[in-house]
């Protein structure tokens, strides 16, 4: 692990004067835990050796310039705690670095029976509890890049931050709250919502102006703290008290609800100085560690590759398990969260709110199995293309939902008053940018595929509102700055989609889709959609400008539209002789042919007693029959193994966990999740990301 630095960083810890090691496990606020025999101060740089339990009992002031985790951190769980810090970082290595890591450093495999470098703000089934906190506080200090610092980052080793659950991250509006009004009022569960509270009330009407450029001033998401109204907050819903009144009109009426979200969480990592410095946070391949119930507030580097508040960089399927779940992610300045050549997360309940650039991002076109279920996206705003970013044709004009590649999974999501998109899949080929990428298969082999043609594994249930421009833009043109050269940018459509067309038997299939006050509700740039139940209210336009070749559309429905439901669809005209048989061609689009077998992900395994609790999430593009772990089926929580639960012995001290599912067509993984048990200790077992202290996983255990 000592190659993992680039030599050209001259990572040598004598270059530091003041660093402190731990010399024994013990807690940080004792002497005898260092070897200066005195705690770490303002400006120390601190080690954490490997083998080390290290607990994180104080409330520093000011910071520290590294902390490096080599052994285990642990924020104590009976008291606030906070760290100021430079740079914290969590590697094996015990060279204390001052580089933020290079991201380009390919890591080698952890060999079996090495420890893990652990942090743990929090823990699956042990979360920091309420009405506690921990708080990390990103400082830029002199003589530090500022293009990779502040920053926390994990290079193979497990970084975990857990925050007090909730039950309901974000809900719909009961009922219109007007101009003035002082409370909304909810039908889900939010008693443990928290007078002191940050939410936000979403935008339900979309702004006008074709070529002005992305604002703030007039937009109608509102910011607003929670204080106690009429009663206490409620787990039937009812009123949320507002401290300022609202500015402006929050629809909701049957279908068409505006949402509010909480911000707050008892889990914060942020920058401290949001006008200067920012800071990011990084996994990188062989990591392992989750998110659940965490603030990322005022993160991300405007304008930089690869610097985004949440980030999980190249991880492969070597990251298989983990998972962020109600995470707050706001006030970005590049992403909420970037996905990149990285494959089996999920991101389930999470609330982005302002970012420069695309919010919730996946990066070069390589990402598959991904899951993005019950996200809200609110202001994705207007940034500028990053240098030497993987796909050169982005613009990077702020898309709530931006991805290359649609083998994944995208469900009950909803985008909100994002400067150009709602939901955006862009895929083209150009003299810079071959779209045949190398992408993993049901398998576990890799074969060259081009993105372009690829169909979800589900688009279903989501939502976009309040959109200036497009809800969800499938493969199509890109807005110009200015002027409509409508004739040029039709003809580079059609070149495009005339280039890749889907397979008939794999359409592009969106299902139940809802947009209303957008602009441009729907608008798609290739061959072969299957458009299964689209609702548009009070738009511009439906269909907008699109290619219609083997499209099909069932249950589509248009109210109290602005202008059109249908505008100028065209085609792409016969197909060159011999690309398919007329019979074939001209059928169109009837259905969509499931033949691929589902993919599960365990994202969550405790101990309690002599039992184990597993929780995982599975997809497919069907119907599945069923999930069974270590051969005892599991139950799906909410109708469907979209989320499921089993519980299992572990008294025969199993080695494994193996975690698969079958759809109704009788095809089973062939790559199941396979967990590599060692131990199990007393307090939680093993992680949403599976830790290596209990679990050993990686590509050869899927």
């Amino acid at each position: 692990m000592a190659m993992l630095w680039s030599t050209a960083i001259l990572a040598d810890d004598e270059q530091h004067r003041n660093i402190i090691r731990s010399t024994q496990s013990g807690a940080w606020s004792d002497p005898a835990t260092w070897d200066a025999g005195r705690t770490p101060a303002a400006g120390d740089s601190v080690l954490v050796r490997g083998g080390h339990r290290i607990v994180y009992d104080i409330e520093s002031g000011k910071p520290f310039r590294v902390v490096q985790v080599a052994g285990t951190l642990d924020f104590a769980r009976d008291r606030n705690t906070r760290m100021d810090v430079g740079l914290l970082k969590v590697t094996p290595d015990e060279v204390v670095c001052e580089e933020g890591f290079d991201c380009h450093l390919e890591l080698p495999t952890p060999a079996a029976g090495t420890k893990e470098a652990t942090l743990l703000v929090g823990a699956p089934g042990a979360p920091i509890p309420q009405p506690f906190h921990a708080i990390i506080r990103l400082h830029h200090l002199e003589g530090m890049d500022k293009t990779s610092c502040p920053a926390v980052v994990v290079c193979g080793g497990r970084m975990e931050f857990h925050g007090a659950p909730l039950k309901n991250t974000w809900v719909k509006l009961q009922r219109t709250a007007d101009a003035g009004s002082r409370g909304v009022v909810v039908d889900d569960a939010v008693d443990d919502w928290r007078e002191g509270d940050q939410v936000i009330i979403t935008a339900t009407k979309r702004l006008g102006g074709m070529f002005r450029g992305s604002t703030t001033e007039e937009r109608e998401t509102e910011l607003r703290t929670l204080v106690k109204g009429r009663g206490p907050f409620s787990a039937r819903g009812g009123a949320l008290g507002l401290n300022e009144p609202l500015k402006f009109q929050h629809f909701a009426e049957r279908q068409y609800r505006g949402e509010i979200a909480n911000l707050s969480r008892n889990v914060v990592v942020e920058s401290a100085e949001p006008e200067g410095v920012r800071g990011h946070t990084m996994y990188h391949q062989h990591s392992t560690g989750s998110i659940s119930y965490a603030e990322f507030r005022h993160l991300g580097k405007r304008d930089m590759l690869g610097r985004y508040s949440l980030h999980f960089h190249l991880a492969g399927d070597s990251m298989r398990g983990s998972s962020v779940i109600g995470a707050s992610i706001w006030d970005s300045h590049n992403r909420w969260l970037a996905i990149h050549g990285t494959q089996y997360l999920v991101i389930r309940d999470c609330v982005g709110y302002r970012s420069v650039g695309h919010g919730f991002f996946l990066e070069d076109g390589t990402e598959v199995y991904n899951v993005l279920d019950h996200n809200l996206a609110v202001e994705a705003t207007a940034g500028k293309p990053l240098p030497q970013q993987a796909i050169p044709f982005d613009n990077n004009r702020g898309a709530g939902f931006w991805w290359a590649n649609c083998l994944n999974t995208f469900t009950r999501n909803t985008a909100v008053d994002c400067d150009e998109y709602g939901y955006r899949f862009e895929a083209r080929e150009t003299v810079d940018f071959n779209p045949r990428r190398p992408i993993l298969q049901p398998d576990g082999q890799t074969l060259e595929q081009d993105i372009r043609t690829l169909p979800f594994v589900l688009f279903s249930g989501n939502e976009a509102h309040a959109m200036r421009f497009f809800g969800l833009n499938l493969r199509g043109m890109s807005r110009p700055a200015q002027g409509l050269d409508f004739y040029a940018l039709n003809t580079d459509l059609q070149n495009d989609a005339r280039s890749a067309h889907p397979d008939q038997r794999y359409p592009f299939w969106i299902h139940n889709f809802l947009a209303w006050e957008t602009n441009w509700s729907f608008h798609a740039g290739t061959s072969g959609v299957f458009l299964d139940g689209f609702d548009c209210y009070r738009s511009e336009y439906g269909i907008w400008r699109s290619v219609m070749d083997r499209h099909t559309y069932l249950r589509t429905s248009y109210s109290e539209m602005s202008n059109k439901d249908l505008h100028m669809p065209f085609s792409l005209g016969l197909p060159d002789e011999g690309h398919e048989s007329s019979a074939t061609y001209f059928r169109g689009i009837p259905r969509f042919t499931d033949d691929r077998p589902p993919a599960t992900i365990i994202t969550q395994c405790v101990r309690e007693g002599g039992l184990l609790r597993i929780q995982g999430t599975s997809i497919d593009s069907g119907r599945i029959r069923g999930v069974w772990v270590n051969g005892v089926p599991a139950r799906p929580r909410g109708g469907s193994f979209a989320e499921w639960e089993v519980v299992i012995e572990s008294g025969s001290n199993p080695d494994s966990v193996t975690a698969y599912a079958e759809d109704h067509g009788g095809r089973r993984e062939t790559t199941p999740h396979v967990l590599r048990l060692k131990s199990f200790p007393s307090e939680v077992a093993a992680t949403s990301s599976l830790t290596r202290q209990v679990v050993e996983s990686g590509p050869a255990s899927r």
